[in-house]
């Protein structure tokens, strides 16, 4: 069902359904597909469903504030649009139409290294803060370069994705021989680190073929250093969903992690995101702010992972969504709707502005937990 009068979805799983309607099979499976048996794809949204809010009442909502700072930017909601890549495969603009809809917001985009337009024509359209994310290849000089442009074209933040040492076993992908048109290419990467990526091969992905050839599986800790030596842009790490790593990356003074299992598209099996979060917080006990994405549907889904210690939460799928169905205007809508129905789920639960968002507000054995920490040693402000 949609809003016949406006003539547009009412929720972010309408624009889903819209979104299939309207792209050609293969690609629809490459969006919505996860790896294995796709446990995880259902473990992210299942974790968020076994979470309660605790609403309080008699607390004046009259005005609930969600503007925030994110890595120093400040933003209009604490939101942003994940690291996908191609996005012209959901529109003909691409990246340019959703650099648009997160700049109207005010909120971050994480710009793909595999994306469809080059970064200097991304940040001439962009309005909001931009980060590049990265894969480690194997070309070094490949990689330096696409820093430095990165740089010069103004982003503001570096991505490292470390759940990648090889592209997980993404059947549906296989299934359909998913390849890339011929018109669609990456334009920010040497052509020959992009080999297999139009060839179609039944039994199996061009990206997947591609993602064994230019991947660098070898990638460590140590490598993290040459990285850092290479750039003056904070460094974020993608992908942690253990205390232990999370421990780690803040003693060697990452600057951000993302609470990520790809979407489920990498290990199947892996731990949901909201199931990951409150252990990697408490890890990191305030020394960097840790964001999450990964089967984030509705403005409840970011406030319960915001009142377990997400500094922002970051969207996939619904933007590729959003701009399948209506180019910028359904991807702008979609973070709209995030944005409105946080607004309206702080507001219903007596939340006033996003300090206010705590471990208290959640009925559940992971916010239980956290609460237990907090009055044990209270944590740093967040924001």
């Amino acid at each position: 069902m949609t809003d016949t009068a406006l003539g547009r979805p009412l929720t972010v799983e309408e624009y889903a359904r819209l979104a299939q309607a309207r792209l050609p099979g293969a690609t629809w499976h490459y969006f919505d597909g996860g790896a294995g048996t796709e446990s995880t794809v259902e473990g992210n949204l299942a974790a968020f469903r076994r979470v309660r809010i605790r609403p309080r009442v008699l607390n004046d909502v009259s005005r609930c504030d969600l503007s925030t700072t994110i890595l120093g930017d400040p933003v209009g909601a604490p939101l942003g649009v994940a690291p996908m890549a191609y996005h012209e495969l959901a529109c003909e603009e691409g990246e340019l139409a959703t650099v648009e809809a997160a700049g109207e917001l005010r909120v971050p985009t994480v710009v793909g290294i595999f994306a469809s337009r080059t970064f200097e024509d991304i940040a001439a359209h962009a309005t909001g803060p931009l980060w590049l994310q990265l894969y480690w290849l194997h070309r070094r000089d490949v990689l330096e370069r696409v820093v430095r442009r990165a740089e010069d074209a103004g982003f503001r933040a570096l991505v490292l994705t470390v759940d990648t040492p090889r592209l997980g076993r993404r059947l549906r992908e296989a299934r359909h021989g998913f390849h890339l048109p011929p018109h669609i290419t990456a334009p920010n990467l040497d052509g020959e680190v992009t080999g297999f990526l139009h060839e179609r091969k039944d039994g199996s992905s061009a990206l997947s073929r591609h993602a064994d050839a230019f991947i660098d599986p070898s990638l460590s800790w140590s490598d993290l250093d040459w990285l850092r030596s290479r750039t003056r842009l904070p460094l974020v790490l993608k992908g942690v969903l253990t205390a232990e790593d999370a421990a780690r990356a803040a003693e060697q003074g990452i600057d951000g992690l993302v609470v990520s299992n790809h979407g489920g598209r990498q290990l199947d099996g892996a731990a949901a995101t909201m199931d990951a979060l409150p252990d990697v917080v408490r890890a990191v006990a305030g020394r960097c702010p840790v964001f999450l994405d990964g089967g984030v549907r509705s403005g409840t889904d970011v406030l319960k992972a915001l009142a377990l210690g997400a500094q922002a939460v970051f969207l996939g799928r619904p933007v590729l969504w959003g701009l399948a169905a209506n180019g910028e205007a359904g991807a702008r809508h979609v973070l709209t709707l995030l944005r409105d129905e946080l607004e309206d789920a702080m507001a219903l639960s007596g939340c006033p502005s996003l300090a206010s968002l705590t471990p208290e507000r959640l009925d559940c054995e992971r916010a239980a937990a956290a609460r237990n920490d907090a009055h044990d040693d209270p944590p740093e402000g967040r924001r």
